[in-house]
């Protein structure tokens, strides 16, 4: 009996040696799963959509910049034809001063840059009288900035794109002028034709001032007329320039109006005929009327009835 139970005793300790001894069926699973790395997380950048109003601005800037160009320049000076509207590249570098050259005559108002910590914008002059010319001066401090510029004058109003690059840098800059050119030979035009002669040839012996002018007096009314034997001269005030000019009729002996050629030369209408009678009429409701008969013995020459 006491055998017995000794045996089934050593039995039992024998058994949960073993028990201790060998390691859980899930222990090595445990491990595994502390000692595996972890799989990295990475969080997509969302971008924001670009808001439509903001997209046609920056196209809008584009289109409008205008690039230096190698036929454009003069030496060392990028001529840009200017026009309103239009943005002007300049590149400029640090160490190095670009001359933007304002047109001669024009004074300048005031000059504003985006950025006025990291570049140096002044202005200066050069000249005297009418050839005085107004100098912007623009240097940044570093490289890759960029910044924009806006002149105004007493004339016009630019406006400048700066970027600074490493080392090169526009020496200057001017512009050209279409309009005030053209501006210029129209004047020069009507110059040139206010001293030309009404007509070549004219003879003050043969002209003859036998017209009379009646009838409404509105501000283009004529001054007078008169004729040479081949055709007939109808002056006006000066101030038909800046009016609006009647046109003219040659009424017939039955009283018919008939619109007749003729030439503006200055302030005065060039016919290239003799008439009795003729009307100048402007307006359509409330028609302004002016009569020119030629007077032949204190009469008119032909009465030709009021159409």
């Amino acid at each position: 009996m006491i055998l017995a139970v000794s045996a089934l005793a050593l039995c039992a300790t024998s058994a949960a040696a073993q028990n201790t001894a060998a390691p859980s069926p899930a222990a090595p699973a445990a491990a595994d799963k502390q000692s595996a790395p972890k799989p990295s997380v990475r969080h997509a950048r969302v971008r924001k959509p670009v808001s439509p109003a903001v997209a046609r601005v920056a196209t809008a800037n584009r289109a409008a910049t205008q690039q230096p160009t190698a036929q454009a320049f003069v030496n060392a000076v990028q001529v840009y034809p200017f026009s309103d509207g239009t943005i002007y590249q300049v590149y400029t570098a640090p160490g190095a001063v670009t001359d933007i050259a304002l047109q001669p005559g024009e004074n300048l108002i005031a000059v504003a840059a985006g950025d006025t910590v990291r570049w140096v914008i002044g202005d200066t002059t050069s000249g005297a009288g009418a050839d005085k010319r107004t100098h912007i001066l623009a240097k940044p401090f570093a490289s890759g900035l960029a910044t924009n510029l806006v002149i105004t004058t007493d004339r016009r109003s630019y406006h400048l794109q700066l970027t600074a690059t490493s080392r090169t840098a526009m020496a200057a800059l001017s512009w050209t002028y279409p309009a005030d050119q053209l501006i210029a030979l129209r004047r020069a035009a009507e110059q040139a034709a206010a001293a030309a002669p009404v007509s070549e040839g004219l003879t003050v012996d043969n002209l003859r001032f036998n017209y009379a002018v009646s009838g409404d007096q509105p501000a283009w009314r004529p001054l007078r007329a008169f004729d040479d034997g081949r055709q007939t001269f109808i002056e006006f005030p000066a101030s038909i320039a800046v009016g609006e000019a009647p046109p003219l009729f040659v009424v017939g002996p039955t009283g018919e109006a008939e619109l007749v050629n003729y030439r503006v030369r200055g302030r005065y209408y060039v016919v290239d005929r003799i008439f009795d009678a003729a009307e100048l009429r402007l307006g359509t409701k409330k028609q302004q009327i002016v009569r020119i008969d030629r007077v032949v013995d204190g009469h008119p020459a032909r009465k030709g009835k009021r159409a």
